[in-house]
């Protein structure tokens, strides 16, 4: 009889258990009976990126490198700054000679004056021309219109038989040769001024290289002094003091630091990750700098191999020359997809029960997590956008001493 009594017990208890565990998952459990929801460590589900990092090791470097050539013939007068200095823009690395560059100055200044003496004495030259073909030309008209009017005197006098036909011959032969003489000075008058504007032209075109010569020699001035175009340091200096260079003769070859780019190593292992194009995260002072994979190195040092990594901002004010930092190679990565922050209790790829905080309550879900990186989960199923999870697996689990809210 008490055997049947406790059995009686054992079944009610069970049957009760049975029916609060179907009362929690359909309503939830209430709060009273779990400790307080401020004290769990819980993540808001967003959308966002989820990415899947390989752990790499990077060096800020200067992204390019400035080659400076002598902009004329001259001689070395002061090196300023030796290779290795750091230098501002606008700092005065090499200092060339400026005296045979003036010499050329005053020799093209005096060959100017000369040509324009010689151009206005041309345009004078050029008008008492003008006068002399132009009073040819009315002389020849003159007797043109003479020989006509004589031509029509002596028709009239053979008209009354004062005078012989071979008279009129003679005149109208006369007249001929006039008007050819006429046809020929203007023809050779036409040339005759040609060759004048042609020659005024030709010394037009001589000053204007002469004038243009003359601006680059006084631009070449302005350029003897060979400034950093950037801050960089300077790598070699070619030549020494005293030394003749020629024009375009390269004198310096200093790394820009106004741009940067990253070597990366990683081990040899993960080579097969490492493709040009591919995206990358630089950790630097806590900022996460985004970039790609440039050119990748073929031969392997150290069991590493080698890779660039080009930045969005290569000019990123935290970026220091030789600073050593962090790289995560993304070797798989979904944009824009719901997500939590990543925990231990939650795996990837995985169907789970989780447990989410509704008006007080903990109600349980079921969710299917996709990839799983440092930083986030990805959530596939079963949660929606601004639910706040609990971060722990099973209720059984949660512990106030060792969870905190997130922020």
């Amino acid at each position: 009889m008490k055997n049947k009594k406790g059995l009686f017990i054992a079944v009610l208890i069970l049957s009760a258990l049975i029916i609060l565990y179907i009362l929690f998952r359909i309503v939830g459990i209430p709060s009273f009976l779990t400790a307080d929801s401020k004290q769990y460590q819980t993540s808001i589900v967003d959308r966002g990126q989820v990415f899947i990092p390989l752990d790499a090791i990077g060096t800020v470097e200067p992204e390019n490198e400035v080659i400076l050539l002598s902009p004329l013939t001259s001689i070395i007068r002061k090196i300023s700054k030796e290779p290795g200095s750091r230098v501002k823009k606008g700092d005065v690395i090499i200092e060339l000679d400026t005296e045979s560059t003036r010499a050329e100055i005053d020799q093209i200044t005096d060959q100017l004056e000369v040509k324009s003496n010689s151009l206005e004495r041309s345009k004078l030259e050029g008008q008492m021309a003008r006068i002399d073909l132009d009073y040819n030309v009315e002389v020849k008209k003159l007797r043109i219109i003479s020989i006509k009017a004589q031509l029509a005197d002596e028709e009239q006098l053979l008209s009354v038989g004062g005078i012989s036909s071979a008279k009129i011959d003679e005149t109208k032969q006369n007249l001929v040769l006039a008007e050819k003489d006429l046809d020929v000075v203007q023809k050779k008058n036409a040339i005759r001024l040609k060759q004048m504007k042609t020659e005024e032209t030709g010394l037009n075109l001589q000053i204007e290289i002469q004038k243009k010569q003359l601006a680059d020699k006084i631009a070449m001035l302005g350029k003897s002094d060979i400034k950093a175009p950037s801050n960089g340091i300077i790598l070699s200096v070619s030549g020494k003091e005293g030394e003749k260079v020629g024009n375009d003769k390269m004198l310096i070859t200093m790394s820009d630091l106004t741009t940067f780019k990253i070597k990366g190593l990683i081990d040899e292992k993960l080579s097969e990750q490492i493709k040009t194009g591919n995206p990358v995260y630089v950790l630097s002072e806590n900022e996460k700098l985004s970039g790609t994979i440039g050119n990748v190195t073929p031969t392997i040092a150290d069991n590493k191999i080698q890779f660039n990594i080009h930045l969005e901002n290569s000019n990123n004010p935290r970026l220091i020359p030789n600073q050593a930092v962090k790289l995560l190679v993304l070797k798989s990565v979904k944009n824009g997809v719901l997500r939590i922050s990543a925990n231990n209790n939650f795996k990837a790829n995985t169907e789970q029960t989780v447990y989410i905080l509704d008006s007080g309550k903990v109600v349980a879900r079921t969710v299917y997590f996709g990839i799983k990186g440092n930083e986030y989960l990805e959530v596939v199923s079963g949660l929606n956008e601004g639910e706040k999870v609990i971060l722990a697996d099973s209720p059984y689990l949660w512990n106030a001493k060792k969870v905190e809210k997130l922020k």
